[in-house]
């Protein structure tokens, strides 16, 4: 695989990723909501990119929205999250996608809790990895 997440060929991603991992990351997926292993997945620690393994959310930023994905009030760090207008499916939201990789990883909606902000950064849990910080 290239040692550049950006100029990793299709046929390395298909190889690296699991099939449902390539739905999501690669072609903009979603998986089935309260299907994901970290909806309702609580530890401390940091969520990582599945597919390059760059920290995206700290669990310090994780809440139950109910929405049926991991929801966060905020990326661990801004740069390593890039937004952009999606008018797919006739509605137009803001996808949310690794910066490192370009991993489509959910969408991001202001309906979060105010008192953090007021963002719901809506995640896949096939497009995220877990680090606990117990080690």
């Amino acid at each position: 695989m290239s040692n550049d997440p950006k100029t990793t060929t299709e046929a390395e991603w298909r190889n690296k990723l699991t099939p449902e991992q390539y739905h999501v990351l690669r072609e903009a997926g979603t998986e089935r909501a309260f299907t994901g292993k970290y909806d309702k997945h609580f530890e401390e620690g940091e969520y990582t990119c599945a597919g390059c393994g760059t920290v995206l959310f700290a669990s310090d930023a994780k809440y139950n929205s109910g929405c049926g994905w991991p929801a966060f009030t905020k990326p661990a760090d801004g740069e390593m999250v890039e937004e952009r207008r999606d008018t797919s499916h006739g509605m137009i939201r803001t996808e949310v996608l690794c910066s490192a990789c370009g991993g489509h990883l959910g969408h991001v909606f202001p309906d979060g809790p105010p008192e953090a902000g007021g963002m719901r950064y809506c995640i896949n849990s096939t497009s995220l990895d877990f680090a606990s910080d117990e080690g």
